[in-house]
């Protein structure tokens, strides 16, 4: 019986999943919006994005490799001495600005009236 459960499971996935979900699975996390967010504002440096998100290095590390390998943050290495690490969002994390500003809107709203 319990080597049926999986094949259930399997069989339950929705071919035509909702965006909203498959965007939250890519974007929804608490590390990966912290980061997206502080480079709406520009690019940044590996420890200046540190500090902005209160992340550890290696949560902050891994974050970025998975932003850029999904294709929403670039990162560019400067070598000279020392040598410095730059991340900025692609156009396609560029694209999330209005997704944050509606945010915001809507914490404004409905956070401050609960406070």
């Amino acid at each position: 019986m319990s080597s049926e459960l999986p094949q259930q499971t399997s069989q339950k996935v929705n071919p035509d999943a909702c965006p909203v979900i498959e965007s939250l699975e890519q974007i929804g996390s608490q590390w990966r919006l912290a980061v997206l967010h502080e480079l709406l504002e520009g690019e940044l440096r590996f420890n200046e994005l540190k500090r902005a998100t209160g992340a550890n290095a290696r949560t902050l590390s891994r974050v970025l490799d998975d932003l850029g390998e999904m294709g929403f943050v670039d990162r560019r290495i400067e070598e000279d001495s020392p040598i410095a690490t730059f991340y900025s969002l692609t156009e396609k994390g560029e694209s999330l600005a209005p997704v944050f500003d509606e945010i915001e809107c809507w914490a404004g709203e409905w956070l401050e009236s609960t406070a």
